[in-house]
């Protein structure tokens, strides 16, 4: 499970009351203070694809499609990224996430007996 972390956020306002609305003090020159609660969004990781001379295209392809939901042009595209460049961002996720699809991409690659390594690292 995800751990949110909260912080306390102090807002202070005027009070101005416009028609309809209601003042939340009696005075309408007083500086009221809220308090809100604000959560903070986990860090977010890249989850690469990382190039070697014995995995085919198609099957990067394969992998893209299949667990990170890309369509036929996203995946060519990643793959071609994967092949030039060394690595491909095959998508952002939450740690958990992440470190999921790492492992069943790892796996999967593993099964088909190709050298293919997924990992991932802080955006």
């Amino acid at each position: 499970m995800t751990d949110m972390k909260y912080s306390r956020v102090e807002i202070k306002m005027e009070n101005q009351s416009r028609k309809g609305e209601v003042p939340y003090s009696d005075s309408e020159s007083e500086v009221g203070t809220l308090t809100e609660d604000q959560v903070q969004l986990p860090k977010q990781y890249k989850v690469l694809l990382l190039n070697d001379d014995y995995t085919p295209m198609d099957f990067v392809v394969l992998v893209l499609r299949r667990f990170f939901d890309k369509k036929e042009e996203q995946a060519q595209q990643i793959m071609l990224d994967v092949h030039k460049k060394g690595a491909g961002v095959a998508g952002i996720f939450i740690l958990e996430i992440a470190e999921m699809k790492v492992m069943q991409v790892n796996q999967f690659a593993r099964l088909n007996q190709f050298p293919l390594k997924c990992t991932m690292e802080e955006e």
